[in-house]
């Protein structure tokens, strides 16, 4: 008999197959892989270094005083100065009574909300592009210049990126979904980072213009709009009483760190151009792009009326850099034949992103990277100055550079000051009328001054007062330059 003819006979001779139910696959390893690479890769970058030698620059110490005052006397504070901080002083008020107000509390929070914030940006990478893509998005994130820098900062930028960060994820998830609660979620997270910092509303514009590029379904449309609103009205009281304390951002007289943001900016834009994977209704790039570029953009322009730009007010603009990057990675990838080419290609870049080398990273870890060192401001007040010595601040609202140790002005006077800031509810404290600074000035033999570096002299009586008297009846004996002011000591000219 030949192969043939048996084939049939072997083929009727088998049982009928037999129907298995399907199984539901098993959870893949490469979410949860996405999710805490990130975040352990930014919590050991924001642990590195984070003392920076025990120092703090003026930023810094203002979180550090305020919020070790009471609830009650921050709001007071809030009245009268920060309004728009006024959350974040508060809830970092909790955090020291519950761990401690030491340096380490001041800046853990940053580093846990921009370890946050790599997940979510490698989760929308998961979502929008694949694993791979979202993988390398979220490790890109923390070895940008600007996230290593402010997840090291005692300040809300980090929080407010992480909120942000997680805002735009809820909407990428709202979008096919259309739930009511998931644009509920999206709007709270959005009006809470709005409520950290105004300046986080740009972020819903950006969103606006992913969703109007993406061509959604009207009724998502609506559905963002409304939801919008109500964000944009939780946040107008605090905004209009924020706008009559503008003169806390008069220090800004152009755009702050442009360049570098640009140029950053700017590789992000190219990668939109290359073919990236898509999935789901929202493109990556038409969701990355507007996040990169309508933040800074608006704020310039705003700037045109009155200096605002300063890179931090945007930082969650690198959620949209690091997407893009890591997706132009995976195109990489997805391109090349050999993986091993591939894989030293996505090592050269990611070591690119910290020019030169690991310089940069240190660098950011010093107390010389931020524009002053409170710190070392009033060391150098305590080391010049002399027990019963005058001192001056050159404007008064710099009071808050040697608010950091009150053991380094304990021995000296100071002349200008009225009230001091925390009975008086202000950053800086209530100065005394003009005529009583100078006849203040004239009691003391030594007087040591401190100016901030690159700061414009107020044409307030009390300051003509303050430099006028220096001039007339005094003459400059030393001056010691540190990292943001000058510490000068004047004698009398009769001595």
């Amino acid at each position: 008999m030949s192969v043939a003819e048996r084939g049939p006979a072997v083929a009727r001779t088998l049982p009928p197959p037999v129907s298995v139910p399907a199984r539901r696959p098993s959870p893949s390893p490469a979410g949860a892989v996405v999710v805490i690479a990130p975040l352990l890769l930014t919590i050991a970058s924001g642990l590195w270094g984070i003392r920076r030698k025990n120092t703090m620059w003026g930023g810094e110490s203002v979180t550090y005083e305020l919020a070790h005052r009471d609830l009650s006397q921050i709001w007071r504070t809030a009245q009268h100065a920060d309004l728009v901080h006024a959350l974040y002083y508060a809830v970092m008020h909790e955090i020291f009574g519950l761990f401690g107000g030491g340096l380490l509390t001041l800046r853990l929070p940053s580093v846990l909300a921009m370890s946050v914030a790599a997940s979510g940006v490698a989760l929308l990478g998961l979502r929008l592009a694949g694993p791979r893509a979202g993988l390398l998005a979220g490790l890109v994130f923390p070895l940008l210049p600007q996230v290593q820098k402010y997840t090291q900062e005692g300040r809300s930028y980090a929080v407010v990126c992480a909120l942000v960060a997680w805002a735009t994820y809820a909407l990428v998830v709202s979008v096919p979904q259309r739930a009511r609660w998931r644009w509920a979620v999206y709007g709270s997270t959005m009006l809470l980072a709005c409520l950290l910092h105004e300046f986080a509303a740009l972020a819903l514009v950006a969103h606006g213009v992913t969703l109007a590029v993406s061509r959604v379904p009207r009724p998502v449309l609506k559905a963002w709009s409304v939801t919008a609103a109500g964000v944009v009205a939780g946040l107008l009281p605090l905004a209009i009483r924020s706008a009559g304390q503008s003169g806390q951002v008069s220090w800004i007289d152009g755009p702050v760190r442009l360049p570098g943001v640009l140029a950053v900016a700017a590789v992000g834009v190219a990668c939109a151009f290359t073919p990236l994977k898509a999935r789901g209704p929202v493109r990556l790039a038409a969701l990355a792009v507007p996040i990169v570029v309508l933040p800074g953009l608006l704020l310039l322009i705003a700037s045109l009326v009155k200096p605002l730009f300063v890179d931090r007010y945007v930082l969650y603009s690198n959620i949209g850099i690091a997407l893009l990057l890591g997706a132009c990675l995976d195109h990489l990838h997805r391109r090349q034949r050999s993986s091993r080419i591939a894989w030293i290609a996505t090592v050269a870049v990611l070591a690119a992103l910290v020019p030169p080398g690991l310089s940069m990273s240190r660098s950011l870890r010093t107390p010389e990277s931020r524009t002053n060192d409170a710190t070392a401001i009033g060391a150098a007040v305590r080391k010049e100055g002399r027990s019963g010595d005058g001192l001056l601040y050159l404007s008064g609202q710099h009071r808050i550079l040697t608010a950091a140790d009150p053991e380094d002005t304990r021995l000296l006077t100071d002349l200008a000051l009225a009230q001091d800031p925390v009975s008086s509810n202000t950053l800086a404290g209530v100065e005394l009328p003009a005529q009583d600074i100078a006849a203040r000035m004239l009691e003391f033999d030594r007087i040591v001054a401190v100016r901030a570096a690159r700061a414009h002299t107020l044409a307030t009586p009390q300051e003509k007062a303050k430099t006028d008297t220096l001039r007339r009846h005094f003459r400059e004996y030393g001056t010691t330059h540190v990292n943001g002011a000058r510490v000068t000591v004047y004698v009398r000219e009769d001595n």
